[in-house]
């Protein structure tokens, strides 16, 4: 089971890990940016100046024993490397 969480959203982050999840992995510019006023707010290399990143927490299953489905991985991941 897995979810995704604002990386500064840090009250969030602990009551998940309090009900068995980790952090697996940071997903950089996840939360796209925009402006207050609602405009996009995108810089040259098209990623919003308020964009910020996500950590994809993680929960392992009764059947995942060992649970090698959450060993968290040492580098961050874009969004376009996510598989749906």
């Amino acid at each position: 089971v897995d979810l995704f969480v604002r990386a500064s959203n840090i009250l969030a982050i602990n009551m998940y890990e309090k009900f068995g999840y980790v952090k697996y992995r940071r997903v950089l510019d996840y939360y796209a940016g925009g402006g207050s006023d609602g405009s996009n707010t995108n810089t040259s290399e098209g990623v919003g100046e308020d964009s910020e990143d996500a950590f994809d927490m993680r929960k392992a299953l009764a059947r995942d024993v060992k649970k090698e489905s959450v060993i968290p991985l040492k580098h961050p991941v874009r969004t376009e490397d996510l598989e749906w």
